[in-house]
């Protein structure tokens, strides 16, 4: 279709950054169907969060990945990115921040900033991106609009780097209804559309006060790649904000990457060049300063990368993230059960699709560590869920280590991260709360009580927080709200490792049988039930003691000619399994000990299979430790 560039003061670009669960997609939900982006008999009107798309949002209910749409109000066009609230997926903020020349930042008026709003709005700060306060859900009963406006004050106060920063506007919310004012309105919000309203309010605050994006289009074009999709028919989208310029169909560009380890310079012509209209790209012949474009023609995978003027070659600054805290190493499966129920077993097939994945996740850290071993780096323990959980519905079979925190050397000094903390709940578990945080070494910083409900604070090390998520839910029966994000570095100092329990390992390969699962229950809690298949070397269970034990849970009741009476022949009915998660199992696992993962099962099995190669193992350990402490002495 012909296409003539939109003057740039003609175009918002705003991004929408918040806490998880602040109300980011619902808003956008509003903004598509209130600007008539759909058509009234269309399925999109009566759905919900839109944006997230894929099987794993709508399953977490969270936003993984950036996604960005375009709305048409009174002559202009907006650029809406809709970015994740979850802390794991900052970088996915961070990349998709240098797109947008504004940003509305949703603050849940009962729950105020939280740990996620400080992170997002530091970033959106030092950017220069000029913000809008929308405090969203003010119809819940507990909400407390003054306190939070107060809080988000603070905010600003703590972060701004510019005095200009300090003069927001606010505006006032019901996300679920697609109402947003400019003062709070009377009445009884808790009353489902007690009061009128629309998004128009804040519309009309983007168009009039937000900036529009700098650049001139009489100048050579320059484009940073902040994204990246793929299509089979029309290939790779380099998809970002053009800086400066114009391009058009047919152009030649050429894409420059300083990244370390990736230098490249890549030449090409514009095969492509589309635009977001609502939900879909678009094709157009020509797109100037200001747009949000993708392009295609050059097969390149350098997110960060700048496309330019073949005659004008220079490249903008690398888009620079918070590094990841915590990594797994990932290995192709090696259990008896390989090849079971997977499609893609090998090592080659593995390595392709973490490439893949280096190439497409900014937030991700990927490297080959040989013999086909990967460390795969992230902000946290969920952010390595999701990619796990992708891997094995796409039908990969794979096995995991234990999760290790990665150091840092700053200023000459070994550092590890330190994360704030926030823990909102019931008054009921401040005891089970304050002692499972102490036991990981948590320092309280703050404590406040409002309308029975406890908010602690607290500074914890990265490495002690791996798996407290899943301990303090199951310990507050899922009534708590925890957050963390990463606060900073603190010298690092060796801890001894956090207590767990042992375990029950099968001693042989076959099916479990209820009549010995009945017996190995007394010993412990079991991670599988009868008829289910099991492997010499597969962790079945957590030990009541210590130390870990080999049991048989493949052992069958001897036959006798002896009549036996109806009480000998019934079998004590076997106790609940625990759910074997992948985030249980991240949290769970011991050095010696692997994730197996496939696309039906999540199993636990110790590294080495047999217990003639532990105790090996384990004597071998011993010989280096004597002599180690021999030398020490001499």
């Amino acid at each position: 279709m012909e296409y003539s560039p939109i003057d740039k003061n003609n175009i918002r670009n705003i991004a929408i950054i918040a806490h998880v669960d602040h109300g980011k997609t619902t808003l956008v939900d509003a903004f598509m169907k209130q600007t008539h982006l759909f058509r009234d008999n269309q399925e999109e009107m009566q759905e919900t969060q839109i944006l997230d798309s894929s099987d794993l949002e709508r399953e977490k209910g969270i936003t993984i990945s950036a996604k960005n749409i375009s709305i048409r109000y009174k002559g202009y066009k907006i650029n809406i990115i809709d970015t994740p609230g979850h802390a794991d997926f900052g970088g996915e903020v961070e990349r998709t921040l240098n797109m947008a020349d504004g940003c509305l930042l949703l603050v849940d008026a009962k729950e105020g900033p939280m740990p996620q709003t400080k992170f997002v709005l530091k970033r959106a700060l030092e950017m220069g991106l000029k913000p809008v306060v929308v405090v969203n859900k003010i119809d819940k009963k507990l909400a407390n609009i003054s306190k939070t406006i107060s809080k988000v004050q603070d905010l600003f106060l703590a972060l701004a780097t510019d005095p200009e920063q300090l003069e927001f506007p606010v505006y006032y919310a019901i996300g679920r209804e697609g109402k947003i004012f400019k003062e709070i309105p009377a009445g009884d919000l808790t009353i489902p559309n007690s009061v009128p309203g629309d998004v128009t309010p804040i519309l009309d605050e983007i168009i009039a006060n937000m900036p529009a994006p700098k650049g001139e289009i009489s100048e050579p074009f320059q484009m940073q790649v902040t994204s990246l999709e793929y299509d089979s028919h029309t290939g790779r989208y380099l998809i970002g904000k053009i800086n400066r310029g114009s391009v058009k169909l047919d152009d030649p560009i050429i894409l420059i990457s300083n990244k370390p380890g990736k230098e490249e310079k890549v030449q090409g012509r514009v095969r492509g060049l589309f635009t977001k209209e609502g939900l879909a790209w678009e094709p157009i012949t020509s797109a100037g300063a200001g747009e949000i474009v993708a392009i295609t023609g050059i097969e390149s995978t350098a997110i960060g990368a700048t496309v330019c003027d073949i005659n004008k070659q220079e490249a903008l600054p690398d888009i620079t993230i918070t590094p990841p805290a915590v990594r797994v190493k990932f290995q192709a499966n090696t259990s008896p059960f390989v090849g079971k129920e997977g499609k893609f077993v090998t090592d080659k097939q593995l390595a392709q699709r973490l490439d893949q994945e280096r190439n497409l996740n900014i937030g991700l850290e990927i490297t080959n560590q040989g013999s086909n071993n990967y460390f795969v780096a992230g902000r946290g323990e969920l952010q390595l869920a999701i990619l796990v959980e992708q891997l094995r519905r796409e039908g990969y079979e794979l096995q995991l280590s234990k999760p290790e925190v990665i150091l840092q050397t700053i200023d000459g000094v070994l550092s590890e991260p330190v994360e704030e903390l926030t823990i909102d709940s019931p008054e009921e578990y401040m005891s089970v709360i304050t002692q499972e945080v102490s036991d990981r070494k948590g320092e309280l910083v703050n404590i406040e009580n409002e309308d029975g409900i406890n908010r602690f604070t607290y500074k914890i090390l990265t490495r002690n927080l791996i798996g407290l998520h899943r301990t303090l839910m199951n310990a507050t029966k899922g009534e708590s709200i925890i957050n963390s994000y990463i606060s900073g570095y603190i010298p690092y100092v060796q801890q001894p490792p956090l207590f767990r329990k042992g375990v029950l390992i099968s001693s042989e390969t076959g099916l479990a049988l209820g009549y010995s699962l009945t017996t190995i229950q007394d010993r412990g809690k079991l991670f599988i039930g009868a008829s289910e298949d099991v492997y010499e070397g597969m962790i079945i269970g957590i030990n009541n003691a210590e130390d870990d034990i080999l049991v048989n849970p493949c052992k069958a009741r001897h036959k006798t000619n002896v009549r036996m009476s109806h009480a000998e022949v019934t079998i004590v009915s076997l106790r609940a399994t625990i759910p074997l998660t992948l985030e249980y199992a991240l949290s769970f696992i011991g050095d010696d000990e692997l994730i197996e993962v496939t696309p039906k099962s999540i199993r636990l099995r110790k590294k080495l299979l047999t217990d003639t190669q532990r105790t090996w193992a384990k004597r071998k350990t011993l010989t280096v430790y004597a002599q180690q402490q021999m030398e020490n002495m001499a």
